[in-house]
């Protein structure tokens, strides 16, 4: 293999790894906004069960009516 030949084949490679590389990191760009969006619906799931637990310990405090 002659020196030309190699050094193409290794341009060749590179441009390889290059697209790949690039497509990993397309990947990894969008699952990243994936998991940002998941975090913020679970912060705004878990406030809600908050207020909701809040609310339901309310009720269970109150005084028994009068013809318990």
């Amino acid at each position: 293999m002659s020196l030309e030949e190699r050094v193409t084949d290794l341009e060749s490679r590179q441009a390889f790894q290059d697209d790949t590389i690039q497509a990993l990191n397309d990947v990894l760009v969008a699952q990243q906004r994936v998991v940002e969006r998941l975090q913020l619906q679970m912060a705004a799931l878990l406030k809600r069960q908050e207020e909701m637990v809040g609310q339901f310990e309310s009720f269970e405090e109150e005084a028994p009516p009068p013809h318990y």
